[in-house]
């Protein structure tokens, strides 16, 4: 099977590229290498003699050119990610992510079968208003409490991507998955999100601890579940035009909690010191699998203790 992996070079497409190389595929990535680093895993990837890499800037409706057809499976999963990076620059969040998203559209062909990278935060407000319950299932009503606040640019983008492949592919001939991460870690993931940010900080000495959101929940899902779960609705021909929820609901646990894992990991011995969550983050955020189990029989395998732990091991020497 021929596979075009779309944001290839980032964290998810990473790992989602070698395990279509290890289940024996042909690979395009595509990447502008903005945020994908050529370090030695990317390289040993491109290396690859089942790897075809362009490099694109898919906000450019020409940029596709390049890549050709007749690939089987379409997975993007190119979009700038990151609260810091959302707040720090929203327009730039919309631009990208809706560009991208629609670029890819229109260059479908019949017979394709393409997923789209969504995530849980289209949903978030709700959560935040108290009409959407946790665990948290596909059907609920989506909510945009401001739609003037910057961290909700990020959602905006996503639930264009999810109407727009969920309208615009069958009407091409192709079909779509929509496939929303709830907070997959693991390496190579860079340094902004809670885990490896909280690792790196463990390992760097700092002390006291500052543990933000401490009081909050999330249900962690390490990547290689989270990259099993996409191979497997991308094979399931029921899942075709629906969007599912993709995570890891045996693995919910308390930010202090996470923080006292992460402690017992790295082997340090700091002060521990809770601080108030970051604006506009949900106070508990956990998928219901139900949707995901039923169409795949998908069941995560990872712990939160090994993730963890394999996680430290990426970054214990890692330099930023």
């Amino acid at each position: 099977m021929r596979s075009l992996v779309l944001g290839g070079a980032g964290f998810i497409g990473l790992h989602l590229t070698r395990r279509l190389l290890a289940d024996g595929h042909e690979v395009t990535v595509v990447d502008d290498f903005s945020r994908g680093r050529h370090d030695e895993e990317l390289a040993l990837v491109q290396q690859h003699e089942r790897v075809h890499v362009v490099s694109a800037d898919l906000t450019d409706p020409r940029s596709l050119d390049e890549v050709g057809h007749g690939h089987d499976h379409v997975y993007l999963l190119a979009a700038v990610v990151g609260v810091r990076n959302v707040e720090r620059d929203p327009s730039r969040v919309i631009r990208v992510n809706t560009l991208s998203a629609l670029n890819v559209l229109d260059w479908l062909h019949p017979g394709q079968r393409v997923f789209f990278a969504s995530t849980s935060e289209v949903y978030a407000g709700g959560v935040a208003a108290g009409v959407v319950p946790v665990p948290t299932g596909e059907d609920v009503p989506v909510l945009v409490e401001d739609v003037g606040a910057p961290r909700f640019a990020y959602a905006i983008s996503k639930l264009l991507g999810e109407a727009a492949f969920l309208h615009g592919a069958t009407a091409r001939g192709a079909s779509a998955v929509i496939g929303r991460f709830h907070n997959v870690y693991g390496p190579r993931m860079g340094a902004d999100h809670v885990i490896p940010e909280m690792l790196l900080r463990a390992r760097d000495g700092e002390d006291p601890l500052t543990v933000w959101g401490a009081e909050q929940y999330r249900a962690f899902c390490f990547v290689d579940d989270a990259v099993e779960a996409v191979i497997r609705l991308m094979a399931a021909p029921g899942a075709a035009g629906r969007v599912v929820h993709i995570g890891d609901d045996t693995a919910e646990t308390n930010i202090a909690d996470l923080a006292k894992l992460v402690l017992r990991t790295t082997g340090a011995t700091p002060d521990v010191v809770p601080a108030p969550a970051p604006t506009g983050s949900v106070a508990r955020r956990c998928p219901d699998l139900s949707l995901l189990r039923e169409l795949t029989g998908f069941e995560p395998e990872t712990s939160l203790e090994e993730g963890v732990r394999r996680t430290w091991e990426w970054y214990a020497g890692w330099q930023r």
